[in-house]
């Protein structure tokens, strides 16, 4: 069993950033997919971006060019920083981690799976 705890979320003006991270209970960061997911109220969970291995990066359209999704294999962590934060962007986040050797080619932004996940962390934007 592994345990995701993000961290990160807070209340911020349009324009603004902020980085999300994501810490897992168990040495786990390179052998399978790890992926940044969010949900804004009444809307489905969205696939925001992931990581391959601890290499491999994959961006949804709206994160391009604003997003960027890493990891520390030592700290057995996972980020994401994000700049240029829009009221759009308002969701809670959630990370979320596949099977062992899972790969994000396959798991892309199909929710049913991943494996585990955190209990989420707020990011609110305001015009």
């Amino acid at each position: 069993q592994v345990e995701l705890v993000e961290s990160g979320g807070d209340s911020v003006q349009a324009g603004g950033s902020l980085r999300l991270s994501c810490a897992a209970s168990t040495y786990t960061y390179i052998s399978r997919c790890w992926g940044w997911f969010r949900q804004a109220p009444g809307k489905e969970r969205e696939g925001v971006a992931t990581i391959d291995f601890g290499t491999t990066t994959t961006y949804a359209d709206f994160a391009k060019g604003r997003f960027t999704i890493s990891g520390d294999n030592n700290k057995n962590t996972m980020y994401l920083q994000m700049h240029s934060l829009t009221p759009e962007d308002t969701a809670t986040y959630y990370c979320a981690i596949g099977g062992l050797g899972s790969s994000c080619t396959f798991l892309r932004w199909d929710v049913a799976r991943y494996d585990y996940w955190g209990q989420g962390t707020q990011v609110t934007v305001s015009s």
